[in-house]
């Protein structure tokens, strides 16, 4: 194997060990204080070393190059480290923005850049509701389902929207685990990102942890929220 060989290899592994590291900190950053990173608009959250890779590659189409692994890494965790309210960042245009600073001043630090970049989102509030928002679905023909896909895949820690339940009307046996096939699969979205369980006994659906309540009633008159431990709930 020729040094140019082994040099592009050596590259790659030291890019991809990065990739890795970067997946649970992305993770994290979602889960626990609600931040959406992306990179030029292609979202991190729950995607592989891989993906992250990749996303990287695509900058090229912003910025003409390929964005550096080694410096988003290096930002990502400094980001990671900082108690941030919730926020959305777009971690490609921060690394281009700090290495053109930089180009400036050579003495500028990742923690100076930051603390001017994300003076918004560091009030200290944390996250953007005090307590999540109870939502029900009523109906769940395909529009409801892919909404359910939607709201289930940005749950994140729990703090936001959250899907508590579906109006149905009455159905027969077996109903609940019809209904989470339909959520499992679809047949132009492909498969649902994640798990899906069945509580017959509740007649709920489980879907990412998300304890979702089947409700049957002929008329939306019929319908005490409240009976189901659900309060002041946006219905759609």
């Amino acid at each position: 194997m020729s040094s140019v060989t082994d040099s592009q290899l050596d590259t790659w592994l030291q890019n991809e060990a990065r990739a890795e590291a970067m997946v649970p900190m992305v993770g994290a950053l979602y889960r626990d204080r609600d931040v959406i990173v992306s990179i030029y608009g292609r979202n991190l959250v729950r995607e592989s070393a891989t993906a992250i890779l990749k996303a990287h590659r695509y900058a090229r189409q912003v910025i003409e190059k390929e964005l550096p692994i080694a410096e988003s890494h290096t930002l990502l965790a400094a980001i990671a480290a900082r108690p941030i309210d919730s926020a959305r960042l777009d971690l490609g245009r921060l690394t281009t923005r700090f290495a053109e600073q930089r180009e400036d001043d050579p003495e500028l630090t990742v923690d100076s850049f930051l603390d001017a970049e994300l003076v918004t989102v560091s009030s200290g509030s944390g996250r953007l509701l005090e307590e999540p928002v109870d939502v029900v679905l009523y109906g769940f023909g395909r529009i409801g389902r892919l909404l359910a896909r939607i709201l289930i895949e940005r749950t994140g820690s729990g703090a936001k929207l959250r899907l508590r339940g579906i109006v149905l009307r009455p159905g027969g046996e077996g109903d609940a685990a019809k209904r989470a096939s339909l959520l499992r699969r679809d047949s132009i979205h492909g498969a649902f990102t994640g798990t899906i369980k069945v509580d017959e006994a509740k007649n709920q659906i489980i879907a990412n942890g998300n304890a979702i309540q089947l409700i049957y009633a002929n008329a939306p008159d019929e319908v005490d929220y409240e009976a189901y431990g659900i309060n002041n709930a946006l219905v759609i």
